[in-house]
């Protein structure tokens, strides 16, 4: 019994070591590999955060929306980096209008600036700018950008979806999120430069794992 203790207790350490090195908080803003595009399914996130969505602008009754920005991430090549800015540092109002109409609200614009935003090294409205510059170069493929209807789907069909629908894109430069058999979100790595998509093996080995899920239709 004490040596399966003392295994259990590397065991903890050793993931614990893992973890941290995946997610540093705090570092140098700009200094980071390439970026990474979520892009958030507002019809799976509203499905998976039930009654707690209700009253949230993103799910209510006739939004209509699919594809949405999540965040626009720095990363490297192993872990990434967050919380990179002084905590004081806030997006102004004229900064806050390049997000509109990008993020689904502007609690989450300020929450990825926070988090994401201040390690890119750009101030806010740039960040915002990139944020939208990422997301115009990434078109959504017809049967997702048109969905009327619940859809099932296995991850790798719906990043070959992707790659038909975005020269220069492949399936090892994007990543594809499920939660309880549903989509959640489909991430897309970018160079630092923002000037095209490129491979990313963490993010790509981090994608949804079930055999198949549904996308859910708008409601």
């Amino acid at each position: 019994m004490r040596r399966l203790a003392l295994i259990a207790l590397a065991w903890l350490g050793l993931s614990g070591l893992s973890h941290a090195q995946d997610h540093a908080r705090g570092g140098a803003p700009g200094d980071f590999d390439f970026y990474v595009l979520a892009l958030s399914w507002s019809p799976g996130f509203c499905e998976l955060d039930g009654d707690r969505s209700r009253n949230r602008e993103q799910c209510a009754q006739g939004a209509g929306l699919r594809f949405v920005v999540h965040g626009l991430w720095p990363q490297n090549e192993r872990g990434y980096p967050s919380e990179c800015g002084p905590a004081g540092r806030v997006p102004s109002r004229i900064a806050l209008q390049e997000a509109e109409g990008l993020f689904p609200s502007e609690g989450l614009a300020r929450y990825q600036w926070r988090k994401h935003g201040t390690c890119s090294g750009s101030s806010p409205a740039d960040y915002f700018r990139d944020a939208r510059r990422a997301r115009d170069a990434v078109t959504i493929p017809p049967a997702l950008a048109k969905a009327e209807r619940d859809q099932s789907w296995t991850a790798i069909d719906l990043e070959r979806a992707f790659v038909a629908a975005n020269p220069g894109l492949r399936t090892d430069m994007m990543s594809v999120a499920c939660k309880r058999g549903v989509l959640q979100e489909v991430r897309i790595c970018f160079s630092k430069d923002l000037r095209g998509f490129r491979s990313c093996q963490q993010v790509d080995r981090s994608g949804c794992r079930a055999p198949e899920f549904t996308v859910v239709a708008p409601r």
